[in-house]
């Protein structure tokens, strides 16, 4: 089979290697920009950049009409998106070429936060409640209707970027009115304060046959908001969360028309009534090294055994998923005031990995038991504060779109 790899930041690393050692021909499509990052060069055939990585319509003309005289001479058989900025790019390049694989319309449910929001309501799955920013009667009638504090969203952004909070009814209409001509590319929800989860799963055959739940100790939000640590640790097995965290993302890949590949879930289980809300879904790994922790309480390595599905998928072939493994992991990262921080000092048997990136700190940990993994997160935290490893920047409120 030959691959064509959407990566236009530098990840997926794994995902190429394994692809590569399953016997396919592996084409990369990246931005030029990071042309010279440490791609796997021995695992890919062919390289092609992008001069711009936006998901604008002259990206989009560029898409078509280079993979259109790439494919004169070459056959593409897949088309992955191994970032969620690429998953678009992907979906318009199936949907043009008639490749097998998620089209643009299912792509929007990985992709769009309001398509999410919509499609998980019209299937009976709880959400916050929501507007999209359309039609000022409709978000008048929903700021009169529901209770403050609530989150602006861009629809179409990763991670917390561009998240507002405001608190009051002319707030949220002075920061609407702040987007412009924008305003459609983002929704209003309510803020529901809870614990946020993430399952990590591999999908195929529209069925589940691996997930992994893990609580976020610091939100993304909260830390891109309010500086702090990044910190997540595997869910407790057989807990009621795990159940509940477990069904919600069934639900979300059966109403979402997942088919096969990874993908990363957030939930919230709101404080207030002790309820499970959808919060959103994407067809990828999970970013910030969730994959290595992942993989240190599993054994699975998640981009391996994607790039093993998607090949399964295209020759008609059984896919056998390896032993999963049974342990407790955690991670912790935070931005770091030093350039290469000295990493020695953690030195734990229970380490699994240690971050190599400069200006952060960062490790995972692996255990028998939840609670250790807690101990030793809470003991590197303080650690990282009292030795002014620490470093914070400030969030980006407003995308550009």
């Amino acid at each position: 089979m030959t691959i064509l790899c959407i990566c236009t930041y530098f990840k997926g690393v794994e995902f190429l290697k394994a692809a590569k050692e399953e016997g396919n021909t592996v084409f990369l499509l990246t931005h030029k920009k990071i042309e010279h990052k440490p791609w796997p060069r021995e695992s890919i055939d062919e390289c092609f950049y992008l001069e711009n990585n936006d998901n604008t319509l002259d990206t989009f003309q560029t898409l078509i009409e280079g993979t259109a005289h790439l494919m004169r001479s070459r056959k593409i058989d897949l088309v992955v998106a191994l970032d969620d900025f690429d998953v678009e790019k992907a979906a318009l390049i199936r949907e043009h070429f008639r490749i097998p694989g998620m089209g643009q319309t299912t792509a929007r449910y990985f992709r769009d936060k309001l398509a999410m929001r919509v499609q998980a309501e019209d299937n009976q799955i709880p959400v916050p409640e929501f507007s999209a920013l359309f039609n000022d009667v409709e978000i008048t009638h929903f700021l009169e209707n529901t209770t403050g504090p609530w989150l602006v969203k861009p629809r179409s952004e990763a991670s917390a970027a561009g998240i507002k909070k405001v608190y009051s009814k002319n707030e949220a209409w002075d920061w609407i009115h702040s987007l412009g001509d924008s305003r459609h590319n983002f929704l209003i929800e309510t803020f529901k304060p809870g614990d946020v989860y993430h399952i990590d799963s591999l999908i195929i055959n529209k069925e589940v046959v691996f997930e992994r739940c893990s609580q976020y100790l610091s939100t993304p939000f909260d830390v891109a908001h309010g500086g702090g640590i990044f910190r997540s640790v595997t869910v407790e097995f057989g807990s009621l969360d795990q159940q509940a965290l477990s069904l919600i993302n069934h639900q979300v890949m059966k109403a979402f028309g997942m088919k096969f590949s990874a993908s990363h879930t957030e939930v919230i289980k709101c404080h207030e009534d002790d309820n499970y809300y959808f919060l959103e879904t994407a067809s990828r790994v999970g970013g910030a090294h969730l994959a290595e922790m992942v993989e240190a309480s599993s054994g699975i390595n998640i981009w391996k055994e994607w790039a093993k599905i998607e090949t399964a998928v295209a020759e008609k072939k059984p896919y056998v998923l390896p032993k999963i493994e049974k342990n407790y992991s955690g991670i912790l990262i935070s931005l770091s005031s030093y350039q290469w921080p000295n990493m020695d000092i953690f030195d734990d048997k229970e380490i699994f990995w240690k971050m190599n990136e400069e200006y952060h700190v960062g490790l995972i940990v692996k255990a028998d038991s939840h609670e250790r993994v807690i101990e030793l997160l809470d003991k590197y935290a303080k650690m990282v504060f009292d030795l002014g490893l620490h470093a914070s920047a400030p969030a980006t409120e407003k995308p550009t779109h």
